[in-house]
């Protein structure tokens, strides 16, 4: 009964109290009820409160105990799922909080959208590369950070780790099971997404000069040619990273080997953009924006990535 009335209802984790997380959903609060998107927001009922007192936002709204309760509730007002905080410990909030979102998630099938939190202050006291990677972890399923932009959209195979540590991610097997279980994840068209083109990156300069840079790219080569007929997907490449962004459209999807290589051309040629993770068993989204604490209370955030995440 949940998965039937629940899967249109979108949980929005609240994230950093300290950001603009809270200001940029009670902007975009009217135009997602006119649109009749219902969500619940996860977090502390207080704090949540307390800070829409603090930008004059005076919405109604309603504290939910059962998400079966959202079947009931107008579109205009705001529910808030109430998570207990621990005052003294931020980063084991933002760990609990993350969890039964998560959990939520998965009963009740719900689309999850994550807003930005600070994660240097979480590392201090935790092993945590990013929201995706934790994902991964706690369910134990390989993930994938689907970057998608009105111009293209990039999945790096390696996300947040160290620059030298790249290549130890890189051997036949690894990369043939990453891209057979991405095109298997399209195949199967959940997020509707109409792509009609893999483009893999290469790795060394100039896709490694016919192996006289690097013999990575002939591996590339070869695991393409055994792939490519399980997909209608045309599958290119290795091409070379510093001229494979000339001509790109919205049908393309770039495969590249590390964070920087795709996500700097990404966000220089998207105006627009979100994260969205990929290989669950609910779809998990995330504004493409920080916690950008320089201008809380400022009235500047912009809510087109938050809002984008909630229509898709």
């Amino acid at each position: 009964m949940y998965i039937k009335t629940l899967n249109n209802i979108k949980l929005v984790f609240v994230g950093d109290i300290n950001s603009i997380n809270l200001e940029i959903i009670s902007k975009s609060h009217s135009y997602l009820a006119n649109k009749k998107i219902k969500y619940v927001l996860l977090g502390n009922i207080n704090e949540i409160t307390n800070y829409f007192k603090k930008i004059n936002f005076h919405q109604d709204f309603i504290e939910v105990f059962s998400l079966d309760d959202l079947k009931y509730i107008k579109n205009s007002k705001i529910c808030i799922f109430d998570l207990d905080t621990d005052l003294t410990n931020k980063s084991k909030n933002i760990i609990n909080q993350l969890k039964i979102s998560n959990n939520l998630s998965k009963v009740f099938s719900s689309n999850l959208v994550t807003m930005p939190i600070n994660k240097s202050i979480i590392k201090k006291k935790y092993d945590f590369n990013g929201v995706t990677e934790f994902l991964e972890n706690i369910n134990n399923k390989k993930t994938y950070m689907l970057m998608r932009g009105e111009n293209f959209s990039i999945i790096p195979i390696t996300t947040h780790i160290k620059f030298k540590d790249v290549l130890k991610y890189f051997n036949k097997n690894k990369f043939y099971n990453d891209l057979n279980e991405i095109i298997s994840i399209l195949n199967q068209n959940k997020l509707k997404l109409k792509y009609n083109e893999i483009i893999i990156l290469g790795i060394n300069p100039h896709a490694g000069e016919k192996g006289t840079l690097g013999n990575e790219e002939i591996v590339i080569q070869k695991i393409i040619k055994k792939i490519q007929y399980k997909t209608k997907l045309k599958i290119t490449g290795p091409l070379p990273a510093d001229s494979a962004f000339k001509k790109i459209n919205k049908k393309q999807l770039f495969i590249s080997f590390y964070h920087d290589q795709a996500l700097i051309p990404f966000k220089i040629l998207n105006k627009f953009s979100i994260n969205n993770t990929i290989g669950l068993s609910f779809n998990r989204f995330s504004p493409s924006h920080g916690t950008a604490e320089n201008i809380i209370f400022k009235n500047k955030a912009d809510n087109t990535s938050y809002l984008e995440c909630m229509l898709s």
